[in-house]
């Protein structure tokens, strides 16, 4: 029998894991679920490695120091966000300590199921109206208590962003039209800057990130990011999801106001230029993701 490939590098410390390494962390901690097959899942998310466990969940190690504090972000926060939102969310049912030579402490989750929204949703339009009735709904949930934003944390104001955001391009080089990326990162950032109070965002609704069900968003997975701020954060969906009509509808559910719009694409921009530059050589369908995102953006501008 053939061996799995290893999940690719994607940072220079990163620590690398294995199916062996997974159940050998469940023996020792969670011997209830040792006996159960383990399989790597293939995904060009950038955090965590993901195991699937049996076929009702899935194990969670972090790759690298930052990401150490997801899952105690989600147990915290998940479960009393849920009760409040229209699509399902992870639900974390363990968490384990550092052992067997593995530095960070990981997680067993409940396993949703589902593609990623990379061309997997029917109806786009559809699909626009639902993911804005979550947004809605997540922006209404009380913030008292919300863990506060770090110095360019998602839903920042852009100013905070600007030096990552021109550094990238001017790593690109002429891998990208870098004239016109930086042409329109400085329209997001003479928009008005927002002056409301901070609100809830998930803050990375990036495809990977949306679970689609026979072609339905059905779950919002990987809150990392969640925290508060600027709402427009999470209108990403408008260029990296959406386009034509449908990103139109998007907009007109949320009633998006043209500096907000500015500003969203903005952190479509942000994202895809710093995605690009720091994962060109070792992620492929993030490259392909954050190059789908900065064509949309990049065409939006010139389209005005």
């Amino acid at each position: 029998m053939s061996t799995p490939p290893q999940p690719a590098r994607m940072h220079a410390d990163e620590v690398v894991t294995s199916p062996a390494l997974v159940r050998r962390l469940l023996a020792g901690q969670f011997p209830q679920w040792a006996g159960l097959p383990v399989a790597p899942v293939d995904s060009y998310g950038t955090d965590h490695t993901i195991y699937r466990l049996g076929d009702r969940m899935s194990v969670r190690l972090p790759r690298i120091g930052w990401a150490t504090g997801q899952a105690a972000k989600e147990a915290e926060w998940l479960p009393r966000l849920a009760p409040y939102l229209p699509l399902a969310l992870p639900v974390q049912l363990a968490m384990g300590r550092p052992a067997e030579g593995y530095p960070h402490s990981w997680s067993v989750y409940e396993w949703l199921p589902g593609a990623n929204a990379n061309g997997t949703l029917h109806d786009l339009d559809r699909a626009a109206a639902g993911l804005a009735a979550f947004i809605t709904a997540l922006r209404r949930v009380d913030t008292t208590g919300a863990p506060p934003r770090a110095e360019g944390a998602r839903g920042a104001p852009l100013a905070e962003l600007d030096a990552h955001v021109r550094h990238a391009i001017d790593q690109l080089g002429d891998r990208i039209d870098g004239a016109a990326a930086l042409r329109s990162w400085e329209e997001s950032l003479a928009a008005p800057p927002w002056d409301g109070d901070e609100q809830w965002l998930h803050g990375d609704l990036l495809p990977g990130n949306l679970l689609v069900v026979d072609g339905r968003l059905s779950a919002i997975i990987d809150w990392g990011a969640l925290g508060v701020g600027d709402p427009a954060c999470d209108l990403q969906p408008a260029w990296n999801v959406f386009t034509g009509p449908s990103r139109e509808r998007f907009r007109a559910e949320l009633a998006v106001d043209d500096a907000s719009w500015l500003r969203g694409r903005g952190w479509a921009l942000y994202q895809a230029v710093t995605a690009l530059a720091y994962y060109w050589d070792t992620n492929p369908g993030m490259i392909r993701q954050a190059t789908n995102a900065l064509n949309k953006v990049l065409a939006a501008s010139y389209a005005g």
